[in-house]
């Protein structure tokens, strides 16, 4: 589909997958959901062909990749029974570029994203005749933060209201996630996610090994209190709270104590990734934390690759989408079709200059307008990448009252990011949203 400014000059071609049901005579029945990835930079394939379309990759059941080359197949799992489905892939993923003599860079940000996104679904909402049809925006890591942007922007600029959006491994709070001299906030909300990736590798204290929903509860407070107290205080921090804060990070984390020392009590996740499990000569995943990897050596301070992207995923994806493009779909094009790219790099976050991003207040404001708008938030307790508890910080720190906080729900995943590669969870994410599309079209 063709992005046009007002005066009809062609600005961008957006790449798109839509599957309809045919035979509806009534829309207003049948629901419409947009769905995208994040990065920035990824296509929509991971949603599309690893959870919610009707082909998903076959992976052993925690997850693994098969040998190459790798096979599609009918994916029983698919969210095609309750809603039509829109995958995009925003300018400079898949195969959507700006048109030739126009900058990208008129695309490569968070404003220009929302915008340009938020153009194709209007554009596709008049062309095919689905105004009157429940909307829904399904968005997985960026991807949710677009999603968010984007409940306020369709509300405000085309009066569209949305009645759910999905969340999946949720990032509204950039200040939750970058270990920034000076931004203490990430280091007890990742804290949870390092035990839980510790407990699955059996790298945490003997007590704390039996029982990980036990264990996350007793981290999660130490977390919201004492580890956070103690950050607070900086250089004021007597030497004998600091003692005690480190034996309990090196109990919760798996790392000894002279590291944690070492570090100031400020683990960040370059570091845990390659420290974890360094005696052993492998490195964990960021992504997803049950995986492993093998650097040259394990000297270094951080890993040479996320095992849980490179060794697990990327292959299988990308050779499912080209595959089926052309095999199944009859669609021709020989433009590299980008997974995961940087080409959208540098992001511009000029609209947050001196700030960090928070579309949080965004969604905030977007569910008070329209009091029937629903959030499901999906969270997995290996992802490292976008760990639950910073998105539940995030909830709990937008201000919602609370009959607002009654239309949000989480649900929790023993996986990583994409934590629908995971067989179990593939399957409960199948059930949950189909409670979740029952509940917000009530």
């Amino acid at each position: 589909m063709t992005l046009k400014d007002e005066s009809g000059k062609a600005k961008g071609n957006i790449f798109f997958i839509a599957y309809t049901k045919d035979g509806v005579t009534d829309v207003s029945k049948r629901p419409m959901t947009y769905t995208f990835n994040g990065g920035p930079g990824s296509a929509s394939v991971w949603l599309h062909m690893g959870a919610i379309g009707p082909r998903r990759i076959p992976m052993t059941d925690k997850g693994d990749a098969l040998a190459p080359p790798y096979q599609y197949v009918n994916n029983e799992y698919s969210w095609l029974d309750k809603t039509d489905l829109v995958f995009i892939d925003p300018v400079n993923t898949g195969y959507s570029r700006a048109v030739q003599g126009e900058d990208p860079k008129q695309f490569l940000g968070y404003v220009e994203d929302i915008e340009s996104v938020g153009e194709f679904i209007r554009l596709y909402t008049v062309k095919y005749g689905r105004w009157a049809s429940p909307k829904f925006l399904a968005g997985e890591s960026y991807g949710t933060t677009r999603a968010a942007g984007l409940s306020g922007y369709l509300q405000d600029k085309f009066n569209m209201y949305i009645n759910g959006i999905s969340l999946i491994s949720s990032i509204l709070n950039f200040q939750t996630a970058r270990f920034e001299k000076g931004n203490d906030l990430p280091y007890p909300l990742f804290l949870p996610t390092y035990t839980a990736i510790a407990w699955y590798h059996k790298k945490i204290a003997k007590e704390y090994q039996s029982d990980l929903q036990k264990t996350l509860r007793e981290v999660e407070n130490f977390a919201l209190n004492e580890y956070s107290t103690a950050l607070m205080k900086g250089d004021l921090l007597p030497e004998s709270e600091q003692k005690q804060i480190i034996q309990k990070l090196s109990k919760y984390t798996g790392l000894s104590e002279s590291y944690i020392k070492n570090a100031n009590m400020r683990i960040e996740i370059g570091r845990f990734v390659k420290e974890l499990q360094r005696e052993e000569g492998k490195t964990t995943g960021r992504l997803d934390g049950r995986f492993t990897g093998i650097d040259y050596d394990n000297a270094g301070e951080r890993y040479e690759f996320d095992p849980s992207l490179d060794a697990t995923i990327s292959g299988p994806y990308s050779t499912a989408i080209n595959q089926y493009l052309r095999q199944d779909l009859k669609y021709e094009n020989d433009l590299p079709y980008l997974l995961l790219t940087g080409r959208v790099q540098p992001w511009n976050y000029g609209n947050v200059q001196n700030q960090y991003l928070n579309v949080a207040e965004t969604l905030r404001q977007a569910m008070s307008k329209n009091p029937f708008l629903k959030v499901w938030i999906p969270s997995a307790y290996y992802d490292l990448a976008t760990p639950y508890f910073a998105a539940e910080y995030t909830i709990n720190h937008a201000g919602l009252k609370p009959e607002q906080r009654k239309n949000v729900k989480f649900t929790y995943f023993e996986a990583g990011h994409m934590m629908y590669i995971h067989k179990e969870s593939l399957i409960k994410l199948k059930k949950e949203a189909d409670q979740f599309y029952l509940e917000a079209l009530k």
